[in-house]
């Protein structure tokens, strides 16, 4: 009898459950719709007329036309969308339909919140409005769930992506979940085949590129003009320090296998190189999160290599790569802004001749993945990868958080011009 009672309530749960993502998804679908379709963005532009980029509105009363004018309408279709799946709910099982009133429930408490912040009432907005609530953003975008500074970027950097209101799951499918457009962004180790690849995939996308590279002469890409370079050594990282103010995305990529040898002269270039150097920039970059918009639009990319995991047949390239993924790791605990890892299998290059993969397509794959908020970008074909790396990074992840101490909140602060829009 108990087996029965879980079954029958396990069913019922997973029906709610998937009635409420259902209109979420919906949700999500429609505010994509209104930027695509004229008819409904005459109605959403309501939406976008309202707020200041400290996320004050500019005027109350627009702010309640706007929610008889985009939110009303966007509750409605997301109870009339609710309906379908409860009807095929009722075809499947029967008498346990009724588990799909959630999703319909969920979105009336929508429409009615909707309803209340357009005839004014102030609580309505503190209570149900919360992603386009004033004040400092203490976190960066979060990766599932919208926050505020993950909504921001749909009002005041890009449009036509951003479009989730509660899960990110449409823009993470649709690709929308990070905008490249327009940013600038440095990659170092710009002369190597990595380098080379993401330069011009990220000038597809629309973004700002800036090299940077140990070598004297400027990088082009495919015989064109040569694009905007930084010159710069290994222990000179604080010498960037003006110049990564004003970059949107680092991508650290620089490194060097010194393959077989083991002096000791080996040793400490592989570490001064592949982990130390990329710390150092690492933290030169943090430092440069200064204001709200910096801990919106800012991130890092480190490429530590599948090497944190798996063997590349250089021990020290290994070690060293090893040392820089903890790091790394270690630095995500309190980074103000996204620090993503770029996790790659062998691809052919100077550094490995006998890479089996095309530096090309591992460019494409990552910018693909980032633009679908993948905080571990994984490229390989080594499935062992996919299982040991998201292991590794949990459990050591958690190791560190128990035993370090977190920065202390004022000091935290203390870097953090928190007027929004600065």
């Amino acid at each position: 009898m108990t087996s029965i009672s879980w079954g029958y309530w396990g069913v019922i749960a997973v029906w709610g459950f998937g009635a409420i993502l259902w209109v979420e998804v919906v949700r999500d679908l429609y505010h994509a719709l209104a930027h695509v379709w004229p008819a409904l963005g005459r109605l959403h532009n309501w939406h976008h007329r309202v707020f200041r980029p400290d996320l004050t509105p500019n005027s109350a009363w627009i702010y309640r036309q706007a929610q008889w004018y985009n939110d009303v309408p966007e509750a409605c279709v997301m109870i009339a969308l609710s309906l379908p799946l409860w009807g095929l709910a009722q075809l499947i099982t029967p008498e346990l339909a009724w588990g799909c009133s959630l999703g319909t429930l969920y979105a009336i408490v929508f429409l009615l919140a909707a309803m209340a912040r357009g005839m004014g009432w102030n609580w309505a907005h503190q209570v149900s409005d919360m992603t386009h609530l004033p004040g400092p953003f203490l976190k960066p975008p979060s990766r599932w769930w919208v926050n505020r500074p993950y909504h921001w970027r749909h009002h005041f950097e890009n449009q036509n992506a951003y479009f989730c209101s509660t899960l990110t799951l449409v823009d993470q499918v649709m690709g929308t979940a990070l905008s490249l457009k327009g940013k600038t962004i440095a990659v170092t180790g710009a002369s190597g085949t990595l380098g080379q690849a993401l330069l011009r995939q990220l000038q597809a996308q629309g973004a700002k590129v800036v090299a940077l590279t140990s070598r004297d002469e400027p990088i082009s890409l495919d015989g064109s003009e040569p694009i905007p370079t930084l010159q710069w050594q290994v222990g000179q990282e604080a010498a960037l320090r003006e110049q990564l103010q004003g970059i949107d995305i680092l991508i650290i990529n620089h490194g060097i296998n010194v393959h077989g040898d083991r002096t000791p002269e080996a040793i400490n270039q592989s570490y001064q190189v592949n982990a130390f150097s990329a710390w150092r920039l690492l933290n030169e970059f943090l430092k440069t999160v200064k204001s709200d918009r910096d801990r919106v639009r800012k991130e890092v990319w480190v490429n530590t290599s599948e090497a944190e995991v798996n063997p590349a047949f250089s021990p020290l390239y290994e070690l060293s790569k090893r040392t820089l993924g903890d790091l790394v790791t270690l630095s995500r605990l309190d980074s103000p802004c996204i620090i993503r890892k770029l996790i790659l299998g062998p691809f052919k290059s100077n550094l490995n001749p006998v890479g089996v993969m095309s530096g090309e397509r591992v460019a494409a794959k990552i910018v693909k993945l980032a633009q679908r908020d993948v905080r571990n970008i994984i490229v390989t074909i080594n499935p062992v990868t996919w299982v040991l790396h998201p292991l590794k990074e949990l459990t050591v992840s958690l190791y560190f958080r128990w035993l370090t101490r977190p920065y202390p909140v004022e000091e935290i602060c203390a870097n953090q011009d928190v007027s929004s829009g600065s």
